[in-house]
């Protein structure tokens, strides 16, 4: 018998494939089974997407550092990760465009603003459509993160601090974008649900976001607590500089495209 996923040889007793690792799957596809996996990976007290999660509250500096260092079996890896919190953006994009549509109207106030300062026959953007960025959320997030990461990989080298490099200083960002990502579905989902406008719940969620974000790099990147907020400011700027460079680009290019669709 070989392993299915690296064909090594195994021995009928094996549970577990001791060159990559895999479980070693002897029953047929069925609902039972796909049943227990579920419970395994999602839904068992002791399972891993329960165990990251509450870990990267607890002490992100075991899940991140100790993923970075080697450790991939005791936490979901990172991408995995990364690919669930982005699953559950797109239910709430869903759930938001198909039963909460009145709470993405904020741009239309904005809109009727600025069409009513410029006739329509000027103004490129007057058949601009923002629900882009609702619709292309999980885009953006994916796009953000090497940004974000080359924010903190930047701030933290011109300090002197270069224990990371840039790919290590991307996994730090993946999962703290995917914990960000997930809390901020739930939360958004629970508030909607109670009636409050999406900008309010956007502001509520933003605050707390950047605290947890200082949080993660104090755990990680150690220090007294002036000198990490110190530090933390610094990576900041540069984070923001990089955003606001990237913001530019995207908005030249969707002037761009604005003018040419009007055309």
């Amino acid at each position: 018998m070989n392993c299915k996923n690296c064909n090594n040889t195994l021995k009928a007793s094996q549970k577990f494939c001791d060159e990559c690792g895999a479980k070693i799957i002897h029953n047929r596809l069925k609902p039972k089974v796909l049943a227990q996996q579920i419970n395994e990976q999602f839904i068992s007290i002791d399972n891993k997407f329960l165990r990251t999660f509450i870990d990267l509250f607890k002490q992100p500096e075991t899940v991140i550092i100790g993923y970075i260092e080697g450790t991939r079996k005791k936490y979901i890896d990172v991408l995995q990760y990364f690919a669930i919190a982005l699953t559950l953006a797109g239910i709430q994009v869903f759930l938001m465009t198909t039963f909460f549509k009145e709470a993405l109207d904020f741009g239309s106030a904005f809109m009727e603003g600025f069409n009513s300062a410029t006739s329509q026959t000027k103004n490129p953007f007057a058949d601009f459509n923002f629900d882009i960025f609702t619709k292309y959320q999980g885009l953006i997030y994916i796009i953000s993160v090497p940004f974000s990461a080359l924010g903190t990989w930047l701030g933290y080298y011109l300090l002197g601090e270069r224990r990371y490099n840039f790919t290590e200083h991307l996994v730090i960002n993946l999962y703290y974008s995917a914990q960000v990502i997930i809390v901020s579905a739930v939360l958004t989902i629970l508030f909607l649900v109670f009636g409050l406008d999406y900008l309010i719940v956007y502001s509520i969620i933003t605050i707390p976001n950047f605290v947890y974000f200082f949080y993660v790099l104090k755990r990680i990147f150690k220090g007294p607590f002036w000198e990490a907020f110190t530090r933390f400011i610094f990576v900041m700027i540069t984070y923001f500089i990089s955003f606001s460079i990237v913001g530019l680009i995207f908005f030249i290019l969707g002037i761009i495209i604005a003018i040419m669709a009007h055309n």
